[in-house]
């Protein structure tokens, strides 16, 4: 028997914690959602609007809810932001759910947004940036932890919403072939993802890395909210600048 290295154990036990404290966090913020009475364009109208307005898209089995607290800092830094109520818990097939976000966009006539995106939320993003009618309204994209090339643990549930996920999908191969819009893609990632083992890097794209291990914990990584507003206000002239050490 091949002896295991040193300090597995360690390792092991620490990264059943940071499994254990992803967990507790997606459980709070989805017991939180359930509880907040906030209506979907309560963020729409900031006191001193500023660009770009932002659209929300949150991921698997959370409503727009879950990215609450980054709803909420944006719009207090003048940034309308916009979130796709008739998702639910986003639990229907990327080009669905990205009919429902296109919807968003041509009914309300929004031009020049900036898509905020976790996990599953990047790839409908994604493929709205690739679509002939709405492409042209989307200036870029800032995602944290999106499955860009899937996820193998796809395999372990039996669930359809999951099971979209597995890197060999049809929808992710036709997506990664979209390597037009890579450039105008901010990709957040965590040091470590319990959820997307193979990372969220995506070629072409700007990368940035942030300290809290987790897939749904790295939303509250202290900073975030910094990183938001500089990738957001960067797509715009001048912006980056003004978002130096913000704080939601």
């Amino acid at each position: 028997m091949t002896p295991r290295p040193a300090g597995w154990r360690c390792r092991t036990a620490r990264r059943a914690g940071w499994w254990a404290a992803d967990y507790a966090y997606a459980l709070g913020r989805q017991v939180g959602g359930l509880l907040s009475r906030t209506p979907p364009d309560a963020y729409e109208r900031p006191r001193s609007e500023r660009r770009p307005t932002v659209l929300l898209l949150p991921g698997v089995y959370e409503s727009w809810r879950f990215l609450e607290p980054l709803a909420r800092g944006l719009h207090r830094h003048g940034h309308p932001v916009r979130v796709v109520a008739r998702f639910g818990l986003n639990r229907g097939t990327v080009p669905d759910m990205a009919d429902l976000a296109a919807a968003v966009l041509v009914d309300a006539d929004l031009h020049d947004v900036v898509v905020v995106a976790h996990s599953k939320g990047g790839l409908i993003g994604k493929s709205l940036m690739g679509r002939a009618d709405v492409g042209h309204r989307v200036l870029g994209m800032v995602t944290v932890n999106t499955p860009f090339s899937g996820s193998p643990y796809a395999r372990w549930l039996p669930l359809r919403a999951v099971r979209a996920f597995l890197p060999d999908d049809e929808v992710l191969a036709a997506l990664a072939a979209q390597r037009a819009d890579h450039s105008r893609i901010v990709s957040v990632a965590t040091c470590f993802d319990p959820h997307v083992p193979g990372g969220s890097d995506l070629p072409g794209a700007r990368h940035v890395r942030l300290a809290t291990p987790g897939h749904f914990r790295s939303l509250a990584d202290p900073a975030l909210p910094a990183v938001l507003l500089r990738e957001v206000r960067g797509f715009v002239p001048d912006g980056r600048e003004s978002a130096h050490d913000a704080v939601f």
